[in-house]
C-alpha cells in the first residue's frame, strides 16, 4: 500500500490527497464510485472537502475510510485531519439566535388582546349611542256602532293596507268554510278542490276509512269509484243520483247548500 508519509504530504488537504491518489491509480471519479458502489457525488464531495453534503460525522468517516483504502491512502491520517478540521471549524455559538424570555412574550400577547377588547367595546358603545331613538306612536281607537266595519289608524301605510285587507276578508258574506265528510266502503281514488282551486285532498283511500275536509264552497270533487263513497256536507248526505258514469267515476261540484251538479272534466283542476 503506497501511503504518503512525508511531512509535506501530511500537510496537504484531505481532498488533494484523495484526488492525487486516485489519479495515480488511473481512476476517474466515476470508476472509483463504481468500485465503492456509491454515487460519484459522494467522492466529489470528499475531494472538494464539502463534508456537510455527506450528512452526519459518522457517514463522513465511513466514506473517508473506504475511499482512502481504495486509492491506497492512510485512513487513520485522513480521519485525523478531518477531526482536526472539524474542531477548528466548530460552530460559532455567538451567532445562534436566542429566544427571549417566555414571560415577556406572554405579556405582549396579553396586552395586544386587551387592546383589541377595548377597541371592540368602544365600537359597540359608539354604535348604541348613535342609534336614533324610536318613539312609539299611539294607535287611535274609537268605539264604533254595531255593524260598522272596524278600522285602525296605523302610522305605517303597509300595515294599514294589511289591516284593511283582513277586515275586508272578515266582512265578506258567505266566506265561512264548509265541512265535507267522505266515508269509503270500497277502495277509491279521490280529489277535492275548494273554490279557489286549492287542492284539499288527492290520492287513493282504503275501504272502511273516512276523511273530513274543510274548504270554501263550492267544492269540486272527483271520485274514481263513486258507488263506494258516501258524501256528506255539513252533516247532510249529498245524493249522487245521475252523477255516476258508466265506469263508476264521478266529477261534480257541491255548493254551500249541499246540492251536487256534474261538471266537465276540464273544469276540475288536474282533470
Amino acid at each position: 500500500m503506497a501511503t504518503s508519509d512525508a511531512g509535506g504530504d501530511k500537510r496537504c488537504g484531505i481532498g488533494a490527497r484523495l484526488r492525487a491518489a486516485r489519479e495515480a491509480r488511473g481512476l476517474t471519479t466515476l470508476q472509483a464510485a463504481e468500485k465503492l458502489h456509491v454515487d460519484a457525488r459522494v467522492l466529489e464531495a470528499l475531494e472538494a472537502e464539502n463534508f456537510l453534503a455527506l450528512g452526519a460525522t459518522v457517514y463522513v468517516r465511513g466514506h473517508l475510510r473506504r475511499y482512502a483504502e481504495l486509492v491506497g491512502e492512510s485512513p487513520a491520517e485522513l480521519q485525523g485531519l478531518y477531526s482536526d478540521g472539524a474542531q477548528t471549524a466548530g460552530p460559532d455559538l455567538t451567532r445562534i439566535p436566542h429566544r427571549g424570555p417566555a414571560g415577556h412574550s406572554r405579556r405582549l400577547v396579553a396586552l395586544a388582546l386587551l387592546v383589541l377588547v377595548a377597541v371592540a367595546i368602544a365600537g359597540v358603545l359608539w354604535w348604541l349611542l348613535t342609534l336614533p331613538a324610536a318613539k312609539p306612536r299611539p294607535l287611535a281607537e274609537r268605539t264604533l256602532p254595531r255593524g260598522e266595519p272596524a278600522t285602525v289608524a296605523v302610522a305605517d301605510p303597509s300595515a294599514a293596507r294589511l289591516v284593511s285587507a283582513v277586515t275586508a276578508a272578515q266582512s265578506v258574506p258567505g266566506a265561512a268554510d264548509a265541512q265535507l265528510a267522505l266515508r269509503f266502503s270500497a277502495i277509491s281514488w279521490v280529489a277535492v278542490y275548494d273554490a279557489s282551486g286549492r287542492r284539499l285532498l288527492e290520492g287513493i283511500s282504503a275501504p272502511d276509512s273516512a276523511r273530513t275536509l274543510s274548504g270554501a264552497p263550492p267544492l269540486k270533487v272527483v271520485l274514481g269509484n263513486a258507488p263506494g263513497v258516501a258524501v256528506h256536507l255539513n252533516g247532510q248526505k249529498v245524493p249522487l243520483d245521475g252523477l255516476v258514469r258508466r265506469d263508476g267515476s264521478a266529477r261534480f261540484v257541491i255548493d254551500r247548500s249541499g246540492h251536487a251538479a256534474a261538471v266537465p272534466p276540464q273544469s276540475v283542476p288536474g282533470g
